[in-house]
């Protein structure tokens, strides 16, 4: 089957929300959305053209922007994306009204601001495509993270990753990097509420493509028994039946970072990616006649 075009994913999108408490992260709207449109894995496995990111992935991402900007979806400053009151209160959006309100939307706004800086009597006009140009902004930023991620040695992404470890408040953190050592790259501890400890290995895996389930499991038996809990990071993304054999029922669960959240967490402890305010004047006219 051809993958879903970004506007088919909308109402899936908001089902998932209402179906599962409203509030849902990235990965947990992309995983509740397969399952609702029982997409198959050779539509899964497919690659967005220019970005490191699966075409599924990729298009919800444009569906999610959206519905934020036609007012069903809100997302927090943690990244987590949440339903309004009028998402909660529809059952389904009439996605063309959506594209067509938002891409209006858009044009207005630019051609406000074009004309603030333009010669007296002159015009300018934007295409209907103008309107994506926010959701590729933000797909943008993350690509060039992953760029330069991939661009480093070897041993310096473990350098970043201990480092981010760090950020994440781990202690202990130590890259090990032993060959033959089951892939585990480096160690450290996570305190909880400062009485808990865990004993946790990572591991590295700096490439573009997808880790798959066998990965996973090499992985985790490298960790038991000098582990209490495996991370592994990534600038590529985990397959379907690897997302399944990390959280597998009867064996030690190990938790996964993707490129997307890995770009995500650099931009929230600003490890070489910042967010620049740009600076808004507003002048209240009103002020100046009670002086």
């Amino acid at each position: 089957m051809d993958t879903p075009r970004y506007y088919e994913f909308m109402n899936p999108v908001l089902a998932a929300l209402r179906e599962r408490g409203g509030t849902l992260t990235n990965e947990e709207i992309v995983d509740a959305v397969v399952q609702l449109m029982r997409l198959p894995d050779d539509v899964l496995e497919r690659k967005q053209q220019g970005h490191n990111m699966g075409e599924v992935e990729y298009r919800i991402a444009w569906a999610k922007s959206y519905l934020k900007k036609a007012g069903y979806l809100t997302q927090s400053a943690r990244g987590a994306w949440s339903l309004t009151a009028e998402g909660k209160a529809t059952d389904a959006v009439d996605v063309r009204t959506i594209r067509t309100d938002v891409r209006r939307e858009y044009r207005t706004r630019r051609q406000e601001q074009a004309l603030l800086h333009m010669p007296p009597g002159e015009t300018t006009t934007e295409g209907a495509s103008a309107a994506l140009v926010e959701v590729e902004a933000e797909l943008g930023w993350k690509q060039q993270v992953l760029d330069a991620l991939l661009a480093m040695p070897p041993d310096a992404f473990e350098r970043l990753s201990q480092r981010l470890l760090r950020e994440c408040a781990f202690t202990q953190v130590e890259v090990t990097g032993h060959s033959g050592d089951g892939g585990i790259d480096g160690k450290g501890v996570l305190r909880l509420g400062g009485l808990i400890n865990f004993q946790v290995v990572f591991q590295c895996k700096r490439y573009s493509g997808t880790v798959s389930s066998s990965t996973i499991r090499d992985f985790r038996g490298a960790m038991i028994g000098r582990a209490d809990k495996g991370l592994i990071i990534s600038t590529g993304t985990f397959s379907r039946d690897a997302r399944a054999e990390a959280v597998r029922d009867g064996a030690p669960a190990i938790d996964l970072v993707d490129g997307q959240e890995l770009a995500d967490l650099l931009k929230r402890y600003e490890l070489g990616v910042q967010t620049i305010m740009v600076e808004k004047v507003e002048v209240n006219t009103a002020w100046f006649t009670t002086i």
